[in-house]
């Protein structure tokens, strides 16, 4: 499926046909489970990845508290933990090792290209590592799937945009504060052997790094938004797998229902953050309600009603079923242009935005582009020319804000009534 766009806004395919299904993770995401996250700001998501088998041991006198890129609470330190990594690493294909990091052409920080046997195969991943990374320290890890037409070496150094947009800017909101992966899908999509090469991954980073097993986040972008649907699925609590591990959230952009089918095997609650464009052509707005309900249904979630807070529902005075959105353009609102909702669920959390654009994930308020020009990297801009007049994307900060707290930004600051 399609991707417009990945979190570097080079231009990929723009749609693409498909032609395989994003694993037989399931038409829903589960429910039940009491698991939450910690306690702090950054561990307060209701992910069902606050117990976890992945193993404290090894961890030889970590402390188990302490901030991780922004994240508190209680942290469960990975067996890698004051171990010195073994894992080698070579340059991400389509990168310069000679570049400067940060650039369209090199990703930012220590890492690179790894290959490890899954599946009978050789499968890749890009990797990098936190700033002055500190092996007694456990740190985030946040998986980024690419989509349709993409590659994980556009996800490590962001494409036109570099680093303002690698890792859909998690990693630059992160201030280079967690441990960021990018996978390489094999055959030409994301299937179910990609949930067994997730798998291996986590066990050979976990192994390798000082991971907080509490804090491990997928996300993805259309087919690759489909995969991390997968994961929501199969791998949101580590009592109803044998893994060992378990996803605390899954951040979704412009998911399509059609690429995840099946049945959710588990009942598990876990955090979701998810995006859909009003003029998106390619994995519909509707259909992104789809898959939107799919995780309110099985969180316990309530219909969305009319808050206090929300100017949209108090100009009406009325009960919706639906969320406040912004308008269909013709005109493109900044403010205005996106509109994010949190809903009240028993198990789970689902935070679910609205925007003008189409398939993208890097759009910005006040236009149609999906590319983000105003973050393009040049010698004149080398951080991008971001400003009043020329807005980036708004999906970094909205993202970034969430995983540290689900509980907070109930409406983000630019609804209108327009």
């Amino acid at each position: 499926m399609g991707g417009m766009v990945g979190s570097g806004g080079t231009a990929a395919s723009s749609g693409g046909s498909g032609g395989t299904t994003a694993g037989t993770a399931g038409a829903a995401p589960g429910t039940g489970g009491t698991a939450t996250g910690g306690t702090g700001t950054g561990g307060a998501g209701t992910g069902g990845a606050g117990t976890g088998g992945a193993g404290t041991g090894g961890a030889g006198g970590v402390s188990a508290m302490g901030g991780s890129s922004g994240g508190g609470g209680m942290k469960m330190p990975s067996p890698g933990c004051t171990k010195t990594s073994t894992l080698t690493f070579g340059t991400v294909p389509g990168e310069k090792a000679d570049a400067t990091p940060g650039s369209p052409d090199l990703g930012t920080g220590k890492g690179g290209w790894a290959t490890i046997s899954s599946g009978g195969q050789m499968r890749n991943f890009a990797l990098r590592l936190p700033d002055n990374y500190d092996n007694t320290h456990p740190y985030w890890l946040i998986f980024a799937f690419h989509g349709n037409g993409e590659t994980a070496g556009g996800m490590d150094s962001g494409g036109a945009n570099g680093y303002f947009t690698a890792y859909w800017g998690l990693q630059r909101e992160s201030k280079n504060g967690a441990i960021f992966v990018a996978p390489e899908w094999s055959g030409g999509g994301w299937g179910t052997g990609d949930i067994a090469f997730t798998d291996d991954m986590v066990k050979t980073i976990s192994e390798n790094y000082c991971v907080d097993m509490a804090n491990i986040i997928t996300s993805g972008f259309s087919f690759g938004g489909g995969m991390s649907h997968a994961l929501a699925c199969n791998r949101a609590s580590p009592t109803t797998n044998t893994v060992g591990y378990a996803f605390r959230a899954a951040v979704l952009f412009e998911a399509c229902s059609f690429l995840v089918q099946g049945t959710c095997p588990n009942q598990d609650p876990i955090a979701i953050w998810q995006k859909g464009g009003v003029t998106d052509g390619t994995c519909t707005f509707d259909d992104s309600k789809t898959v939107r309900n799919w995780f309110t249904d099985r969180d316990g979630c309530t219909g969305w009603k009319s808050e206090s807070g929300n100017v949209a529902a108090q100009k009406t005075g009325t009960v919706s079923e639906e969320p406040p959105q912004p308008p269909t353009p013709g005109t493109f609102l900044n403010p205005g242009g996106h509109i994010c909702t949190n809903y009240t669920c028993s198990t789970g959390a689902v935070r679910w935005c609205a925007d003008q654009a189409g398939h993208g994930n890097a759009t910005a308020d006040g236009t149609g582009s999906l590319f983000d020009e105003c973050a393009n990297v040049t010698s004149q801009y080398p951080h991008g020319n971001c400003s009043p007049g020329c807005p980036c994307t708004w999906t970094p900060d909205d993202v970034w804000t969430w995983l540290n707290d689900p509980s907070v930004n109930k409406y983000t600051p630019n609804i209108t009534s327009n």
